[in-house]
Formats: structure tokens, C-alpha cells, sequence
């Protein structure tokens, strides 16, 4: 075996470890929690059917290429939950270090093209990455929502909190932030969450 497809597959087994990583949010149904392969493979089916709804015309592989890729560095880096105020202090340093020793298993041209797209989204700057972290919100807060706002009562979350996370939603999506809203609405009127 050629040292490029050795290197690719060490990486391809490397990332099957995203399915033990378990984030906060848990399945629809009030199931377990979810993985983070789960969370990118629902990621981009939605920016894929959702496309249509970007503020701005995107290159829709490239936007799928990013939802699946964006959570494979918390394998070392470890899960930071979206309102977790304190581990949201170091997140950016575990990630970025992650990332280095992850994607330093991809042959050379691949290593900078997944550190590219990576960097890319974490900027939230193009119209690829704003709707990729539309679809990054989006996904938990559906979840939430079909199982009673569990989650937010459990951490006992606030609406400020959501609207905060939710309100970049909107550079990607103006129309599913609406759509967001009124969730949302529903939530604190039935006591999800916190005023």
C-alpha cells in the first residue's frame, strides 16, 4: 500500500471515534443523547433540503463538506456545550490543537484542505460557513424541541441564552431564523425556558 492511501485510511479509521464522542442534546423521542457523527450526518441532509433558504446562493458541497468535518477535532478537543459559559473559554485553544493533531494524519494537500474548510467555518464569514452554522444551530434546537425543551429545562437554560446562539442563525438563514423564533416563543411561554 502507497504511503498516501495508508495515511488516508489511518484517518478514516481515526474519525470513527466521532460516534463515542455524546453531546448534551439528546435523539427526537426523548432518546439517548446524540453523537457527534449523528449531529454532522443531520447537519448536512438539512443544509442540502434547506438550501433554498440561504441568505445568499452557497456552494451547497461545499456547506455539506463543512457540517460533516466541523466537530471531528472534539474527538481530542471533547465536546463544549453551547451555554457551558466556562468551558466556552478554552474551546477555541482545545479545537485549534486538535486540529493539528488530527488532520496531520491526511496526506499534505488534504491536511490544508480540511484545516482550510475548518478555519473557514470557524471564521463565520462566508456565505458557506454562515449557513453551515445555521444548520449547527438549527439541528440541536429541532432535537430540543421535539422532546419538550427537555434539554434546556435540564441545564436550565435561558432565552437569552438561545436567542444568543440563535441570533447568528440569521446571518445564514433569515427565513429559518423565523422559524426558529416562533419555537422559541413557544418555549418560554410553556416554561422551557428561563425569562
Amino acid at each position: 500500500m502507497d504511503e498516501r492511501l495508508k495515511k488516508q485510511l489511518t484517518f478514516v479509521l481515526e474519525i470513527d471515534k466521532e460516534k463515542n464522542i455524546f453531546r448534551q442534546t439528546h435523539l427526537s423521542g426523548h432518546g439517548r443523547n446524540e453523537n457527534d457523527a449523528e449531529h454532522a450526518w443531520h447537519m448536512a441532509i438539512m443544509a442540502y433540503l434547506l438550501r433554498e433558504y440561504a441568505n445568499e446562493s452557497v456552494d451547497i458541497a461545499k456547506v455539506m463538506l463543512m457540517c460533516l468535518i466541523h466537530d471531528i477535532v472534539e474527538i481530542e478537543a471533547g465536546d463544549t456545550y453551547a451555554y457551558d459559559a466556562e468551558s466556552l473559554k478554552t474551546q477555541k485553544a482545545r479545537e485549534d490543537a486538535a486540529k493539528e493533531k488530527l488532520y496531520a494524519l491526511l496526506p499534505e494537500d488534504q491536511k490544508e484542505e480540511f484545516m482550510s474548510l475548518f478555519d473557514e467555518f470557524e471564521a463565520y464569514e462566508t456565505a458557506e460557513a454562515k449557513f453551515a452554522h445555521a444548520m449547527d444551530n438549527l439541528q440541536p434546537l429541532l432535537l430540543n424541541h421535539s422532546n419538550d425543551g427537555g434539554d434546556w429545562r435540564e441545564h436550565q437554560v435561558s432565552a437569552a441564552q438561545v436567542y444568543g446562539r440563535q441570533s447568528k442563525t440569521r446571518l445564514g438563514s433569515e427565513t429559518l431564523f423565523h422559524v426558529i423564533d416562533g419555537i422559541l416563543q413557544e418555549h418560554i411561554h410553556r416554561g422551557n425556558l428561563r425569562k
